[in-house]
């Protein structure tokens, strides 16, 4: 029998701000770019930034050094409560409507 893959459940999405909570970046803020989930990482945007060495082509003619984002591991963000600003963790719960929505373990309210 081969053993299944699982891919953890990753309650961050796309969009949302985070906060970085371990590494070289630390304590630094930005919203969610991408997702990879089967790595378990984020890209956020202008967090943990890296010079990548590049050659001339048609979007840079010159060529060069260029600061881009690398991917954080899952663990090291944390989302931002968005009633009161401080880090939060993710909880899901029924809506109104019946809907499972995310929310914020501090504050209770609704993530959109």
């Amino acid at each position: 029998m081969k053993n299944k893959v699982t891919t953890p459940k990753i309650k961050i999405r796309k969009g949302d701000l985070v906060k970085v909570i371990a590494g070289d970046s630390k304590g630094q803020q930005g919203t969610v770019l991408s997702v990879l989930i089967t790595k378990s990482r984020i890209l956020v945007e202008g967090v943990n930034l890296v010079s990548k060495h590049t050659k001339p082509n048609a979007a840079t003619p010159n060529g060069g050094i260029i600061k881009k984002e690398a991917a954080l591991h899952i663990s090291n963000v944390a989302l931002v409560d968005p009633k009161t600003g401080a880090t939060t963790r993710v909880g899901r719960k029924l809506n109104a409507d019946g809907k499972l929505v995310r929310v914020s373990k501090k504050s209770g309210e609704e993530i959109k």
